[in-house]
């Protein structure tokens, strides 16, 4: 019975969005309203305890609200400022064709991007940023989701993994295991898993892109970039790893992403290893002059291109001086906040890190410096703040609800019955069917944190433990099965229900999540099994 409680919820969201193609902002609700009524009569949660993490929930869900609309408003005025044309004219002039646009922006930016905040942020900016250049929204948004997997490991400074030491603390010393041995090789092995399956996720994701939708309808287009995509994906995990393995957690995206970028776009601009011909969705070019643009620009002044990315040279550096513990600036801004009270009795108060959130600082705070940059008309700045607040209003239901129904299963083991709550029993139950096949079920595991939560570090706190006490009981290595969690929860990225809504909500396309998950879905199972194949292979060294 209570397994089915559990399952219903879920369940009925996924079917309703990727089956019957419901809106998210019609199946979370209902979502909601399903947890609502489990937690209470199921799982025996007080009705004021219900409603207060529902309050808890919504409030929450400003913090991804914020980003969003902060990433959205940095758009737009770049759009209604020229920048963006003129930002369109530089990705022309280094190569016109799509894949290669695709792997600067969505593989490699995204990444960067990804080391520095996380949280949302890369494909809240990297998936507008394809659709300026050309790119259908759609397309934009599935490739960004699918990229922002591999980077997610060791994303906003290493966050991740310290959730899941923060988890799993008390049983590495409970075990007699070293706890800096440990922290040394979940580092090792979670960048090494990466290293072995990300380096190929850029051909993965041009496979998805040129088959779904290119007009040909076909995975040639991919191969033909082959060489490229190896590049850009070597390029990025070469770095990562060799940063895991000799400078710890906090840096591999951030230092793969910077030493990828100074790799491929310069590759990209001499033609190194670029394909022959010029593909775009409408097909193949033989024409490699830069000449003539893509797309009908927007405006007519004129900007350097220094100057139309200023704004996101001004945010990298921000973010890099105000997440990198070194510079020392991170505990100031995220002590700066405001407190809100648990309502209806819960022990959880919401606190609006303002400060710290990107939405604001520097998202907001850069778009309206850029308004000044580039010389924008007062007109021009009203209809970038317009069609922000537009954009966004089809998003807030959405994250609203389902913000509110994953706190409600996250909290509902504060219940008159002792149970566990929802999201832990569901794990536990992949844990016990799964037996010696474990090792494959531990990134699904992960996967089902993120997707349900929006986030790798919430996935790593909810369900390491639960790992390593399951590695223990069934005497596989418990670093490996919790290397296998955070990998996973990188990998829900590409699912996952929040950042599946932000995405669309930033590229104009909300309605269209449902459709977004079920193609995401392919690259996300074959990602997941190929994790647990390397980590079987792994358990077999250990033993050798």
């Amino acid at each position: 019975m209570h397994i089915l409680a559990v399952l219903l919820p879920i369940i009925t969201v996924i079917l309703m969005m990727t089956v019957f193609n419901w809106p998210s902002k019609a199946a979370l609700p209902l979502g909601w309203l399903l947890t609502v009524l489990s937690a209470v009569f199921i799982w025996k949660v007080r009705f004021t305890d219900a409603a207060g993490y529902t309050v808890y929930g919504i409030l929450k869900s400003f913090d991804i609200l914020i980003i969003i609309f902060g990433a959205i408003l940095l758009l737009n005025t770049l759009k209604h400022s020229g920048g963006m044309d003129r930002i369109c004219r530089g990705f022309d002039s280094v190569s016109r064709d799509r894949r290669v646009q695709a792997l600067i922006i969505g593989w490699m930016f995204s990444a960067f991007i990804e080391g520095s905040a996380g949280f949302g942020t890369p494909a809240a900016l990297a998936a507008p940023l394809l659709v300026a250049v050309g790119f259908p929204p759609l397309a934009a948004a599935s490739f960004t989701l699918i990229m922002n997997s591999t980077p997610v490991a060791f994303g906003a400074v290493g966050t991740p993994i310290q959730g899941a030491l923060s988890s799993v603390a008390a049983l590495v010393v409970k075990t007699d295991l070293n706890p800096m041995e440990f922290t040394t090789k979940l580092v090792q092995n979670t960048a090494l898993i990466h290293f072995i399956i990300g380096s190929f996720l850029p051909i993965l994701g041009l496979m998805m892109l040129t088959k779904v939708f290119g007009k040909e309808k076909s995975f040639k287009p991919a191969f033909d970039a082959l060489p490229f995509a190896l590049l850009a994906g070597f390029a990025f995990t070469i770095p990562y790893l060799l940063s895991a393995v000799f400078l710890g957690y906090e840096l591999p995206s951030i230092i793969g992403g910077i030493t990828g970028l100074a790799i491929i776009v310069p590759a990209a601009r001499k033609g190194f290893l670029v394909p022959r011909k010029i593909w775009t969705f409408n097909g193949y070019s033989e024409s490699k002059e830069n000449s003539v643009p893509l797309r009908e620009l927007t405006t007519e002044k004129s900007m350097s291109l220094l100057k139309a990315w200023s704004p996101y040279i001004i945010i990298a550096l921000f973010l890099l001086i105000t997440r990198i513990p070194w510079f020392r600036v991170k505990p100031i801004l995220s002590s700066a906040g405001i407190t809100f009270p648990g309502f209806f009795g819960i022990a959880d108060k919401y606190r609006l890190k303002w400060a710290y959130l990107p939405g604001i600082l520097p998202f907001m705070a850069t778009a309206v410096l850029t308004a000044f940059i580039h010389k924008a008309r007062r007109s021009e700045i009203k209809a970038a703040w317009k069609d922000s607040f537009r954009q966004i209003s089809g998003a807030a239901i959405a994250l609203i609800f389902g913000v509110a129904m994953v706190q409600l299963m996250l909290h509902s083991d504060i219940n008159s019955q002792g149970n566990p709550s929802m999201l832990s029993e569901l794990a536990g139950l992949l844990a016990s069917a799964s037996g010696r096949a474990y090792t494959f079920v531990a990134p699904f595991i992960g996967v089902l944190g993120a997707f349900m939560s929006g986030s790798n570090t919430v996935s790593n706190i909810l369900f390491s433990s639960l790992q390593f006490e399951t590695a223990l009981i069934l005497s596989l290595p418990p670093v490996i099965i919790t290397s296998l969690q955070v990998v996973g929860g990188g990998i829900g990225n590409m699912v996952c229900i929040n950042n599946v809504v932000a995405v669309s909500a930033t590229v104009g396309i909300s309605g269209e999540e449902g459709r977004i998950i079920r193609r995401n879905s392919l690259p996300m199972v074959i990602y997941s099994l190929l994790a647990g194949l390397v980590g079987v292979i792994l358990i077999a060294i250990t033993a050798a």
